[in-house]
């Protein structure tokens, strides 16, 4: 199974959403989890898992993973070639790294990582970026390219982020 998380923060409080698919290829999902949360730190720049991980950890008390699960996070997992994680790294590690990790981003981080892949979808001129630890960065990138969904954002990831702001 997949599961791919993200978080919308509102004034009081965090939406967590899981949508989990049982492939690569899936148009549809099979699950959803959803959890609302207190807001248990601020935002702060470069330390965004401070704010994000205590959310993903709280709703994964209610999902039962399996040996050959993966786990998705909008963001990075690895910053930089000097070992410097985002938060799908500090996740990996809470997980004790027995579940592979892969970061899907929007957004570039301008300092150099060797691990990380610019993934182009669709028509788009506009790459997603990957990290992941615990699977092979190139094994992911065919992967992600053949996710549903003909644009940039694959169907049940733009469907992920719509569903953390309905509250």
């Amino acid at each position: 199974m997949i599961y791919a998380f993200d978080t919308y923060y509102l004034d009081d409080f965090a939406n967590t959403i899981c949508i989990a698919f049982d492939d690569w290829s899936s148009e549809k999902e099979s699950h959803i989890f959803q959890e609302k949360t207190s807001i248990a730190s601020d935002y702060e720049s470069g330390a965004f898992y401070k704010r994000e991980l205590p959310c993903i950890m709280s709703l994964l008390k209610k999902i039962q993973l399996q040996e050959d699960d993966l786990i998705i996070v909008d963001g990075y997992v690895t910053l930089n070639d000097d070992g410097k994680i985002g938060l799908g790294g500090y996740l990996f590690n809470a997980l004790e790294q027995k579940y592979p990790v892969i970061g899907i981003a929007k957004n570039g981080f301008s300092v150099t990582d060797s691990q990380r892949r610019s993934i182009y979808r669709g028509e788009s001129k506009s790459p997603l970026f990957l990290t992941a630890m615990g699977i092979d960065v190139d094994a992911l990138v065919p992967k992600i390219q053949r996710m549903h969904g003909s644009y940039r954002i694959p169907t049940l990831l733009k469907k992920l982020d719509q569903l953390t702001r309905v509250v």
